[in-house]
C-alpha cells in the first residue's frame, strides 16, 4: 500500500516542473516472538518499507519563449522565500508580480543572494546569466541565490519544495542556469507503470493468499470441534 501511494503520487506529478521521484527504501523485517527454523536456526524475516528517498537525477530540459523561465544544468537549486521559511526548488518557472517582484507561480519571492527579493521594472528585456545574475538595460538587479545540497541533507517539501535538515549547511551551487529552459518531472512514465502494475497485481496476490489462510484455519476449526464432539 505504500508502495502504491509512493508511485500514485510519482505519476500524478509527471507534469509538475522539478518534480524529483519518490522511491522506495527496504529493510529486513524480522518478528521479534518468531520462531526459528530448526535446521538453520533463522528466524522469518520479511522486506518493509523503512522510508522514502528522493531521486535528484535531473530531468529533461525543456525550451520554453519565456525569459523568466529558468533551469539549472547540473547540481543546485533556486532559493525562495515562503512563510515558512527559506525553502529550495528545482522548478524555475517564474513570473513577475504587480508590484515588480520576481516570484514562483505560486506567489514566493524569490530570494536574492544575501537576503530580500529582485524587483523587475518593466518596459525592458531581462538578461539572466550562468551565475544567476539578473540584468536589465546593462544595469545589474540583483542575484537568485542558489545552493547545493546533498541528498540526504534535505527532506522534500510538498510537490517541488526541499528544506535543509537541521544543523544541514548549503553548499555553492556547481551547476549553470539557464535561461528559457524548464527542467520537467523526473519520473519515468513507463517504468513507474510498468512497477504499479506489478505492485497492483502482487497486492492482488497477497490477498488471496490472506483469505486462503483464513479459510484453511476456518476449516480447521471446524474439524476440530466435531471430533471433540
Amino acid at each position: 500500500m505504500q508502495s502504491l501511494e509512493m508511485l500514485a503520487n510519482n505519476l500524478a506529478n509527471v507534469e509538475t516542473g522539478g518534480f524529483k521521484a519518490d522511491r522506495e527504501f527496504y529493510s529486513v523485517y524480522i518478528s521479534a516472538d518468531g520462531s526459528a527454523d530448526p535446521l538453520t536456526g533463522n528466524t522469518s524475516a520479511q522486506p518493509v518499507i523503512e522510508s522514502h528517498w528522493t531521486d535528484l537525477a535531473q530531468g529533461v530540459l525543456r525550451n520554453t519563449t519565456n525569459p523568466l523561465d529558468l533551469a539549472i544544468q547540473g547540481d543546485g537549486m533556486f532559493a525562495i522565500d515562503t512563510a515558512a521559511g527559506t525553502r529550495y526548488t528545482r522548478n524555475g518557472s517564474f513570473r513577475v508580480s504587480r508590484t515588480g517582484a520576481l516570484t514562483t507561480m505560486d506567489g514566493n519571492a524569490v530570494r536574492a543572494s544575501g537576503g530580500g527579493g529582485i524587483t523587475i521594472p518593466t518596459g525592458a528585456p531581462v538578461e539572466i546569466q550562468a551565475d544567476g545574475t539578473v540584468l536589465q538595460s546593462g544595469q545589474t538587479l540583483g542575484q537568485i541565490e542558489t545552493a547545493s545540497f546533498d541528498r540526504e541533507g534535505i527532506d522534500k517539501i510538498g510537490a517541488s519544495y526541499f528544506a535543509p535538515f537541521a544543523g544541514v549547511r548549503a553548499k555553492p551551487m556547481t551547476g549553470t542556469v539557464l535561461q528559457g529552459k524548464l527542467e520537467q518531472s523526473n519520473v519515468g512514465t513507463a517504468e513507474s507503470a510498468v512497477r504499479l502494475v506489478a505492485i497492483m497485481r502482487q497486492f492482488e496476490m497477497l490477498q488471496k493468499a490472506m483469505n486462503i489462510g483464513n479459510d484453511l484455519n476456518k476449516h480447521a476449526i471446524e474439524e476440530v470441534a466435531r471430533v471433540a464432539t
